[in-house]
């Protein structure tokens, strides 16, 4: 089955960090505030979630998710999520450390597109 989210090691390694440090995680993709869309990562349940929201997997044992609206537009690819040096504007937690979520994506092949994993609406 093909993932809708996938993790970079440079990235999983920092999450595994932050998972030591904060516990259990869950990611949302931002809209659009402060850093544009960029993936934010927040201690499990910080975020109130509801039918508005998609999940759409999980990374390093963490849930995925973003808004309906917006997996519209990105339904067609996979979502890559990466780590860069640079400090973002937004309240995610790897912030103080001098680093940053950034999502890379890829279109599906068409193979690909015949064997996602199904969303999830709302929390799961």
């Amino acid at each position: 089955m093909t993932e809708r989210v996938v993790v970079t090691q440079d990235a999983a390694k920092v999450i595994r960090q932050l998972k030591e440090q904060h516990g259990n995680l869950m990611f949302h993709q931002s809209g659009g505030c402060c850093d544009g869309s960029s993936p934010m990562c927040f201690p499990i349940d910080e975020l109130m979630l509801d039918d508005s929201d998609v999940f759409l997997g999980e990374i390093e044992s963490c849930a995925f998710y973003m808004s309906k609206d917006q997996f519209d537009y990105w339904q067609h690819t996979q979502l890559i999520i990466n780590i860069t040096h640079g400090r973002g504007a937004s309240f995610s937690l790897e912030i103080p450390l001098g680093l940053r979520f950034i999502t890379e994506s890829r279109v599906y092949t068409e193979a690909e597109l015949s064997d996602l994993r199904p969303i999830g609406i709302g929390k799961q």
